[in-house]
């Protein structure tokens, strides 16, 4: 039990005293700031999952505006699988980010919603029941202490108002002592006035005392029933404050990607493909791609062997005629693509270009990387074909 508050206290302390009648309203008021504490609860983190989910948005359109640029860049072999790991990391990351957006909302707000129905019971006109109850119990414990600390102060105004009128009386006195010019019947009359006063003060000074006994004798009751209705009151707020506990802890668990799986794979195999970069493996790709390595015929002496003529039949000549139309008008109509970056042909049957041109492309990339195309002025030759992009 609580120890009563020490005589000698500050009149503005005394005032914000829990035991002062009326202050209790802010305990009682902790039901309402606790139900709108959790509206304000559901609406940041619902505020929190719109930037989880705006965040997943970004991921996925960064990665599918570079993903089709990464894929036809210059760079190969594990130097551009570890680039293109990045993109597929982030869509696996954006993924991650929109359950948590989902969790959020529909599993942390949803939980604090239910929650808060259950232990705040609204009343028809306004206020809560739990509210109610509290101030209920709290006005009637203290309305006994309430009258009495009424009563204890009147007494208490009576007996300064006497003590005043006592001082004036004695201040009277010793003037006319010490002054000549006053009788000595008035100075007898003073001195009566000042006696009378004194014997006031002692009678108002002893109802002072008896009520102020009466009301010490009652503290101790007055503070049991309200420390009752107090603990109660604390027992609601524990059950708030653990609840709002492990509401923060579960928002926390899903926020926390530090601990999750599923990042914890996503980055680790990013990092194991950044590791996997191999420079003598990609140098030995393309000089087996694109360098010496690369198979061909060299030149050697052939002898010169006469050509078998065959007599083709007019059915014949009519197929090879339409074939011959058809490869034509293949090459005729190909595919429009757009260079990417400059290319100075190096031999004699390669395209030269620069980044942006646009011309055709009429054969299909073949096993070594080269398609067929032809620009504008009929010239036809090979190109690399990452080093253009379709239009």
């Amino acid at each position: 039990m609580s120890t009563l508050p020490p005589e000698v206290a500050t009149e503005g302390a005394t005032k914000q005293s829990f035991w002062m009648p009326g202050n209790y309203q802010r305990t009682v008021k902790r039901t309402e700031d606790a139900f709108q504490a959790c509206n304000d609860i559901v609406l940041c983190f619902q505020e929190r999952a719109r930037v989880e989910r705006q965040y997943a948005q970004q991921l996925s359109e960064w990665s599918n505006k570079w993903k089709p640029l990464v894929d036809s860049s210059p760079l190969y072999g594990s130097l551009l699988t570890a680039w293109q790991c990045f993109l597929s990391s982030a869509d696996r990351l954006a993924a991650l980010h929109s359950s948590v957006c989902r969790s959020l909302v529909s599993e942390d707000g949803d939980r604090v919603r239910t929650w808060q129905k259950e232990s705040f019971h609204k009343k028809l006109f306004g206020g809560f029941k739990e509210s109610q109850d509290f101030g209920t119990g709290f006005a009637r414990a203290q309305k006994p202490w309430a009258k009495r600390l009424k009563k204890l102060d009147k007494a208490r105004s009576a007996f300064h108002k006497v003590q005043r009128k006592e001082q004036t009386a004695r201040d009277r006195e010793v003037h006319a002592k010490g002054n000549p010019d006053v009788a000595i019947e008035k100075q007898r009359k003073i001195q009566e006035e000042r006696e009378l006063a004194q014997q006031e003060t002692e009678k108002v000074r002893a109802r002072y005392e008896k009520v102020l006994e009466e009301v010490t004798r009652y503290a101790p009751r007055y503070m049991e029933e309200m420390e009752c209705i107090f603990d109660q009151s604390q027992e609601e707020e524990r059950k708030r404050i653990s609840f709002l506990k492990q509401a923060f802890l579960s928002v926390h668990r899903h926020l926390d990607v530090t601990n999750n799986e599923s990042v914890k794979a996503v980055y680790n195999e990013l990092h194991n493909t950044l590791m996997a970069i191999n420079e003598q493996d990609d140098l030995r790709w393309w000089k087996n791609t694109h360098g010496p390595g690369m198979p061909t015929d060299w030149p050697q002496f052939q002898e010169w062997t006469p050509e078998k003529k065959s007599k083709k039949g007019k059915k014949e000549k009519e197929v090879a005629s339409q074939q011959g139309t058809i490869e034509r008008s293949v090459m005729i109509g190909g595919v429009k693509v757009r260079a990417l970056y400059d290319y100075d042909g190096q031999e004699t049957d390669e395209l030269s270009f620069k980044a942006g041109e646009e011309f055709l492309k009429t054969e299909d990339e073949d096993d070594q990387g080269w398609c067929r195309g032809m620009k504008d002025g009929g010239r036809e030759g090979l190109y690399p074909a990452n080093y253009v992009e379709t239009v």
